[in-house]
């Protein structure tokens, strides 16, 4: 029984880990087979985790955002988070939905799912199809991790 519990904690860790900012899948994969995941399993729940928070990045981050910037301690950094976001959106621009799965799928930090949300707010895509494409892209980016966890391929 306790070792059932031990799996489901790490499970939901790694799950968990997979929906933070930044770190999202590219960290929540390697993390899991740190704690003895195998790596499928592994990318498995790190791809769930990942996607599990797009709708509510999408439904929430628009209005979040548009009522922090109204605030003093908040409207510098949210400004800034637009800015930096809308830099990075010149695939999602040009190619719309396709450039936005692009995006989401390199894997590298900053170019996922959170700043895809946040462009795909700015330039007010439609949320269902937004999520369509970010989601192709989260598992893209998961076996690109995967793989590269196995050492097919190689960075350095």
């Amino acid at each position: 029984m306790l070792d059932i519990l031990e799996e489901v904690k790490r499970e939901l860790f790694v799950i968990f880990f997979s929906m933070l900012p930044i770190i999202e899948l590219r960290g929540g994969i390697p993390l899991g087979i740190s704690m003895g995941l195998s790596p499928i399993h592994s990318a498995v729940l790190s791809v769930i985790g990942n996607i599990i928070i797009i709708p509510f990045l999408l439904k929430l981050l628009k209005p979040i955002m548009t009522y922090l910037e109204k605030t003093y301690i908040f409207s510098k950094t949210v400004g800034w988070v637009k800015r930096r976001s809308m830099k990075k959106a010149d695939i999602v621009k040009k190619y719309s939905l396709i450039g936005l799965c692009l995006f989401v799928a390199v894997p590298i930090p900053t170019t996922g799912v959170w700043t895809g949300a946040v462009i795909a707010s700015l330039l007010k895509l439609d949320h269902k199809k937004a999520f369509f494409a970010m989601a192709l892209g989260i598992i893209i980016a998961g076996i690109i991790v995967l793989t590269v966890s196995y050492g097919v391929i190689t960075i350095f």
